[in-house]
This record gives structure tokens, sequence and C-alpha cells, in this order.
């Protein structure tokens, strides 16, 4: 009598795919979508510095007031730091994000040396963000809502990446230190600083432009 388990023996055909649940789910998730956001606004500011490179008088579609001018940033050295339109930079490093997401939230799990290299290359990132935010608004003195945007994804991709890469000990702690920094990130202490962060940057922009941004 043949059983069941003979008959799979039997069977020269692979067992079906059946991926493991994604760990850190609802991080995977904000990166997403926050990458997707972050490619949106990367295109547009692509197409806008090409409209800038034919036409450096062009005025652009976001260029709603005195402060909110993507073409007073776009014309500035700073926009174009290594040599092209930084914007190019999002066009590359969002593509990998949402692959990344989409594959992790399939089941697959990323040896520790392709996410320590993510994680390294989004922190550069971060920095590169923040140091084009403040270029903005000490410097050049105008603000771009495409790269206010690229400021806020950026800070929420590196946050959840941050989050997944500490919990998964790709990031390697002690045993102890392991711990304490779990239990803070299941408590929600990253997604406080992280609000902490965004709203020291509305405040920053309301002190120095809220009277032209609110007409007041």
């Amino acid at each position: 009598m043949t059983t069941l388990d003979d008959r799979a023996a039997d069977d020269p055909r692979p067992a079906p795919y059946v991926p493991r649940p994604a760990r850190n789910r609802g991080a995977y998730v904000e990166m997403l979508i926050s990458a997707l956001i972050g490619l949106v606004a990367a295109f547009v500011l692509s197409v806008e510095a090409l409209t800038l490179a034919e036409n450096p008088l062009a005025d652009l579609g976001c260029d709603l007031n005195s402060v909110l001018s993507c073409g007073t940033v776009g014309r500035a050295w700073q926009a174009s730091l290594l040599g092209f339109p930084n914007a190019f930079l999002g066009l590359i490093a969002e593509p990998v994000v949402i692959t990344l997401s989409v594959a992790a939230l399939g089941g697959v799990r990323f040896p520790r040396w392709f996410m320590i290299s993510a994680q390294v290359v989004y922190s550069i990132g971060f920095v590169f963000a923040y140091w084009l935010f403040f270029q903005s608004y000490f410097v050049i003195g105008a603000l771009c809502p495409w790269c206010l945007t690229i400021t806020v994804t950026t800070t929420l991709v590196f946050a959840s990446m941050t989050r997944i890469n500490l919990l998964d000990g790709n990031i390697r702690l002690s045993a102890s230190a392991y711990r304490s920094v779990s239990s803070w990130l299941r408590a929600g202490v990253d997604t406080l600083i992280v609000i902490l962060i965004l709203a020291v940057l509305v405040g920053m922009i309301v002190i120095k432009y809220g009277s032209v941004l609110f007409g007041g």
C-alpha cells in the first residue's frame, strides 16, 4: 500500500516555496511608503533640474513665494554638490529601498553584510539630507517643498532601517545593551525621537519664516 509520504518521496519536483513571515513588518511597510514618496519627489526634482539647466530663469511649479522656492534652491551650488543634480541620487537610492522592503515583506532575509551596507549608505544619505536642509535654511535663505519632503522621508527610512538592524542583531551589541535597546524600541522610543526631530524642523521653519508663510 502506497502512502502519501511514499508518493511525496518519489516526486522529483521541488516542494513549493513557502516564505517565512516577515519580521519587523511595520518598519518595512513604513520604509516602502516613504521610499515611494521620496522617489516621486526625486523624480520631480530631477525634471526641475533639467528645466533649470535649459533655462536658469524658468519659473517652477513650486516657486510659491520668496521662502518656498524650488528655483532659488535649485540654482544654488549646493543643489549639485557632486557635479550633477542631487535628485539623481534619490532616483538611484529609493528603488533600492523599495526593492529591499518588498522582498523583506515577502519573507526574504538578507545577509548581515547587505543590511549593514544599506545602513551605512543610508546613514550617509541621512546626513546629506540634513546638510542640504541647513544649507537651505541658513545659507540659501529659501526652502524647496520637494526637498523638505525628501528630508522627512529620509528620516523615516533611516529610523526604520536602524530599528530593523538593531532588533535583528545586524548592529552588534552586548547582550545587556541589546536587551535595553530592544525594550526601548518596542516601547516606541525611536518613534518619539523621530517625532521630536520633525517637530524641531517645523519649529525652525515657523520661527524664521512664519511671517512670510502665514502672512503675519
